[in-house]
């Protein structure tokens, strides 16, 4: 057991559905029945009686309540001492025995027809729920975690009043067998009542027993004394006193209610005795209701909150109970049919809002009393609470008698009272009365669910750090939390007229934006003083919303505010809000249709930072945070194929696919073509068991609807590189286990392949289409659900970890591995990419990447299949005159390709050919400068660096331009940077040789997390271990991460020598050759890249460095002194011998350097040298 009574996180049988809580409430649910059952066969026969002897009959009622809650008031400090003295199991076993026995009683008691002892065996009765109850109150939070307390209550509490209404009925119904004093047919009554206090006392054994709270206690000698002392300890927290007075005023409330049913059914409402049950079955049945939603909506939490709304309701309630019952002056018909059905409507509201007042209030007082004393104060709570019931039973004769009132006016009186209880309850509890009601407004529109909320302490101060994603967070995060949270936000707010009172209600601590350095630093030490007093305060570091969903620097403020204090910071990540009304999302605010109603979204506490270093860190732990939230939407995550399916069927008239041959398909042609060619496959070509099969196709429409055959057809497409050789694609087909390579003949012709799997040519299909196919296909495509069209193809049973493709590696640093890339992978990249750039069905994508390269196949395919632009495609990315032509046909706006491609592009392309484009997206090698201002200055578009790997799906990072962000304060570009991760994707630098985590500005190795990393290489096991760590895939990239949290990549670590045990660096000896060559450049070969660097093994030094360039005007010796002059230091200089004149620069088929092939140059070279 933990200090505070509850049983710790991992200690058994303490869920809601545990055994032993599921016995308690079938023991609870038995005992109430039998109590009511047993109190309403006798009230009715004690009414026939005191008729009988010209007594008032509604006077039975009375003594029947008073000798039920007297024994509570004397028991109280027995029912403490046993409840603590002993295992709280043990008594409530004990109290069962004893229930048997008075049911014994009980029947004697009924057959000898004495009322005095009919009244004696209720009181007898009321003792033993005296003692049971603090034990079974007692019990539940040691039977249960916090977080369950509250619903626990509310099962409890519905238990309770279901079981008081079957108890209700079963005692009237039992009367009418036994009436009129309950002797006729007596064994009926015997068998019933003896028969559930039996059941009971079993469902009791089945409660694991729990530690006594205290076995040293003392047994009470003086009742009066010990009770005073109770409640002197009870009155002494001010809090816990608050709480029962609470609940003693919902049980007045319901004891006056529940006699006060009686006559108003049969007085106000003139019904048969008989007929008035189901005013009494509502009742308690919206009692229920009510309780159970009351821990629905505290969500794992003590709400107070929910109070003051249940208060309001009872007040509402009662008039409208009057209102109903006054209109007793009606003789019958439809007049009495109606009052009668308005009084049961307002009966269960009326129920409903005293779930909603009672069971927050019980949950607060078991929570909040400690486990030493826990049945102590229980035993006060309950004489305070009978109390309150015992002066009902006085009360009550009075109202009817002396005062003449109507059962109407009762309710009535019972809603006047309840108003000053209201403003005392919202001026006690302002903030969680406002918190609460903001939670049921942002449950309207959002469905939330939390994790890690235990992280977020219960008691002391601490500092939420939360991303920024939409004019809601403040609410969101304000009410998933039962403690108060103060924020900080703009001074415009809080002088705002229509807001002023409730910023200052909920403490908000104000910032002046023009109010210079002295108002932040105000404003953080108010911050810090409330962390320092206790206090919860969430500061969003970034300053403002996100515009690209991305998370963006954070602001060093946060520190100053835990700067000497021990507080720890808990960081947290929203989650899924991005796209709702209230984000930027599309660019603008508010005015969009929300996607979904309502819309899900994930709020996510992470673990305390203690004293962290600098903001970094906390910015790391909310973007982790980000990456765990990821993980966490793949269950629910529609994959890619009904994606596909979906969004062309929005734009299934509007163009979507097109290219270079002059082949065009809209949004629902494509569907049809891929359904009638995934027919034909099925048919005609693959096994039914067939998984992965080739594709060799450049990109083109053919090669889209190829992919979405197969992968409708749930197999895998392998996207073959057509630029290796016959030897390196046959060793990817054998990895593969590929037995059919799909293309065409036209595309065989070109390549000088032998192949070991089966060709097969697409052209030869064409004649074996069959009109049925194209009707079925017709079919689905146009008329049948997109819903059900999913389950005929079987795209349901596709899960997120399911494999979508295997990519092969480039093989610029070795052998080509095949990266297996999941329907989580692509997708959650393709929800990135598309979030950051805000894509519109106005943008067309020139598609020039092959589909074996990853963005290829992630930005030119799946990007576009599931998202609204359209796509035009040719198949090589070198021919710049036809790309330039296609581009200005179809109006391109999007460009996705690398430098190498750009340089060619500036050299053969028109501006009028570029003149739509505005977004270029640049990737695979460093973005030069120069490349970017020569683009720019020739097309008007300025291209932006991005960084991903194959392994990574491929987009890590990306520089977002202003006119796609709406970037205000932070810019979204940095050059020399590949830009900020992308959304759910976190990144960190650390030693290449400890792993140690660095700080901002350091270079080390670049680790990325996310649900962007692969599933593994193929049929790699052990290399797959070498590049995924604790879920971290290391890149291999030599980069630095800076305050504003832009990626730098310095270098690969595979592109450094090491010299005399020094790193040089490859990258920086390239940069400095390039900045003195471009100065001899004709304009002819500015773009061109005329120099890089390699090495080769060398045994004196290590390694030893070498230039592979094209033919240049300056000799070996002039480069080597312009290096130096440079100021590169002596060990970064190759020797005048270590450089390789070529023809061409080795070039993979991607655009990117062939680091092997280039090395390869050079050890042939100077091979047998090389040990020299």
């Amino acid at each position: 057991m933990s200090q505070n009574g509850q049983p710790s996180a991992s200690a058994p049988y303490n869920g809601l559905s545990s055994r032993s809580f599921v016995a308690l409430l079938v023991t609870q649910f038995l005992g109430a029945i039998n109590d009511n059952m047993f109190r309403w066969l006798v009230v009715p026969i004690a009414k026939v009686k005191f008729e009988e002897e010209g007594l008032d009959a509604n006077l039975a009622l009375s003594i029947g309540l008073f000798c039920f809650t007297l024994p509570y008031l004397l028991f109280v400090p027995y029912a403490g001492y046993f409840a603590d003295k002993f295992s709280k199991r043990t008594v409530i076993v004990g109290c069962k025995v004893a229930e048997v026995v008075i049911m014994l009683v009980g029947i004697a008691a009924i057959s000898i027809g004495n009322t005095f002892g009919l009244f004696a065996v209720v009181a007898m009765m009321g003792a033993q729920s005296a003692l049971y109850g603090p034990a079974r109150f007692g019990s539940i939070p040691e039977l249960l975690r916090t977080e369950d307390l509250s619903t626990g209550n509310g099962w409890m509490g519905l238990v309770t009043v279901v079981s008081s209404a079957l108890g209700f009925v079963g005692g009237l119904l039992l009367f009418g067998a036994t009436k009129p004093y309950g002797t006729d047919h007596l064994w009926i009554s015997t068998v019933v009542l003896l028969g559930v206090a039996a059941v009971g006392l079993m469902a009791s054994l089945m409660i694991r027993r729990v530690p006594a709270a205290d076995a040293s206690k003392p047994f009470p000698h003086n009742p009066v004394l010990d009770t005073g002392r109770n409640l002197k300890l009870l009155w002494n927290n001010k809090s816990l006193l608050r709480a029962t007075l609470g609940i003693a005023f919902f049980w007045f409330l319901a004891s006056l209610a529940n006699i006060n049913i009686d006559p108003y059914g049969t007085q106000d409402l003139r019904l048969p005795q008989e007929e008035i049950w189901p005013l009494l079955v509502v009742l308690v049945g919206g009692v229920g209701f009510g309780s159970v939603l009351a821990g629905i909506w505290s969500g794992g939490k003590v709400e107070l909150g929910i109070v003051p709304l249940g208060a309001v309701g009872i007040v509402l309630s009662s008039f409208l109970l009057y209102r109903a019952g006054s209109a007793a002056d009606f003789p019958a018909g439809d007049v009495a049919q109606r009052a009668m059905i308005e009084s049961c409507v307002w009966l269960f509201f009326l129920g409903i809002s005293a779930g909603l007042f009672n069971i927050p209030l019980e949950a607060f007082l078991q929570h909040r009393s400690s486990s030493e004393n826990r049945g102590t104060i229980l035993a006060a709570a309950n004489f305070v609470t009978f109390a309150g019931m015992l002066l009902v039973s006085m009360l009550f004769p009075v109202m009817q008698g002396q005062l003449n009132m109507s059962a109407s006016q009762v309710f009535l009186a019972s809603g006047i009272g309840t108003i000053p209880v209201l403003i005392y309850i919202f001026t006690l509890l302002p903030g969680a009365t406002i918190r609460f009601m903001f939670w049921l407004l942002t449950r309207t529109v959002y469905r939330v669910r939390l994790n890690g909320q235990h992280n977020v302490p219960e008691t002391g101060g601490a500092l939420i750090v939360a991303n920024h994603v939409s004019w809601v967070d403040g609410l969101l995060i304000l009410t998933s939390s039962s403690r108060l949270i103060r924020f900080l936000v703009y001074a415009d707010y809080t002088t705002n007229p229509g807001l002023n009172w409730l910023t200052r209600t909920m403490k908000a601590i104000p910032i002046k934006g023009d109010g210079g350095p002295k108002a932040m630093v105000r404003a953080l030490q108010v911050a810090k003083e409330a962390v320092e007093n206790g206090e919860l305060v969430c500061i969003f570091a970034e300053g403002q919303i996100t515009r690209t969903g991305q998370l963006q620097p954070f602001q060093r403020g946060l520190m100053r505010i835990v700067a000497g204090t021990d507080a720890p910071i808990i960081p947290v990540y929203l989650d899924e809000l991005w796209g709702s009304i209230f984000s930027y999302s599309g660019g603008k605010l508010f005015w969009k249709w929300p996607r979904h109603w309502p819309y899900l979204v994930s709020i996510h506490f992470g673990k305390p930072i203690q004293k962290p270093d600098n903001v970094s860190q906390v910015r790391q732990a909310v973007q982790q945070l980000g990456v765990q939230a990821m993980e966490q939407r793949k269950g629910r995550q529609m994959v890619l194929p009904r994606q596909f399916l979906r969004n062309c069927r929005k734009g299934m008239f509007r163009l979507k696919i097109s290219d270079s041959t002059g082949q065009e398909c809209t949004g629902g042609q494509t569907i049809l073509r891929s359904l009638v060619l995934k027919r034909l496959l099925d048919r005609e070509v693959l096994a039914a068991d067939e998984n992965m099969v080739g594709v060799l196709i450049p990109p083109s429409v053919g090669a889209t609807l190829v992919n979405a055959a197969l992968s409708i057809s749930r197999r895998v497409p392998v996207n073959l590189n057509y630029t290796v050789s016959s030897e390196i694609m046959n060793s990817c087909i054998r990895q593969c286990g590929i037995k059919h390579v799909l293309t065409s003949r036209k595309v065989m012709e070109k390549l000088d392949l032998d192949l070991d799997a089966e060709v097969v040519y697409l052209d030869d299909l064409k004649d074996k289409v069959t009109t049925t196919d194209k009707l079925i296909s017709a079919a689905q495509a146009y008329l049948l659900p997109a819903a059900i069209l999913e389950r005929i193809l079987g795209l349901t049973k596709i899960k997120s970890d399911d494999l979508l493709t295997v990519i092969f590696t480039s093989g610029s640093t070795g052998d080509p591995k095949g990266v297996m890339l999941t329907q989580h992978n692509i997708s959650t990249n393709v929800e990135a990419v598309d979030q950051v750039f805000r894509f519109t069905n106005k943008d067309t994508i020139l598609g020039i990447l092959p589909f074996f390269h990853s963005f290829g196949f992630t930005g030119n395919l799946w990007l576009t299949l599931t998202r609204s632009m359209a796509v035009t495609y040719h198949v090589s990315p070198l021919d710049a005159r036809v790309i330039g032509k296609l581009a200005q046909k179809y109006k391109a706006t999007v460009l996705i390709s690398t430098p190498t491609f750009l340089r060619t592009y500036i050299k053969r392309c028109t501006p009028e050919n570029f003149a739509t484009i505005d977004l270029v997206i640049c990737g695979a090698e460093k973005m030069p400068l120069d490349v970017a201002q020569a683009f720019e200055d020739k097309f008007g578009a300025r291209p932006i660096e991005g960084y991903g790997t194959t392994e990574l799906s491929p987009v890590v990072a990306a520089n977002i331009p202003s006119h796609r962000s709406a970037m205000t304060n932070h810019a979204g570009v940095k050059e020399g940077t590949v830009g900020h991760p992308v959304p759910g994707v976190a990144a960190k630098i650390v030693d290449p040789e400890t792993g140690e985590d660095l700080g901002i500005d350091t270079p080390g190795m670049l680790l990325i997390s996310g649900p962007n990393v692969m599933q593994g290489y193929l049929n790699r096991p052990e290399q797959t271990a070498e590049v995924i760590r604790d879920g971290w895939y290391v890149t291999g990239d030599i980069a630095k991460i800076d305050s504003d949290g832009f990626i730098q990549i310095t270098d690969r670590l595979s592109r450094f020598s090491k010299i005399a045990g020094e790193m040089v660096p490859h990258l920086q000896i390239e940069n400095a050759l390039r900045d003195f060559l471009s100065q001899t450049d004709t304009e002819e070969d500015d773009m061109q890249v005329k120099a890089v660097v390699t090495a080769v093994p060398d045994e004196r030094k290590g390694e030893r460095l070498v230039v592979v360039h094209l033919p240049l005007s300056q000799s070996a010796d002039e480069i080597c002194q312009q290096l130096k002059a440079a100021g590169l230091p002596n060990l970064f200089i190759p020797s005048a011998d270590s450089f390789i004149e070529v023809q061409e620069i080795p070039v993979l088929g991607t655009g990117k350097l062939d680091l092997k092939g280039l090395k390869q140059v050079a050890i042939d070279h100077f091979a047998p040298s090389a040990t020299s």
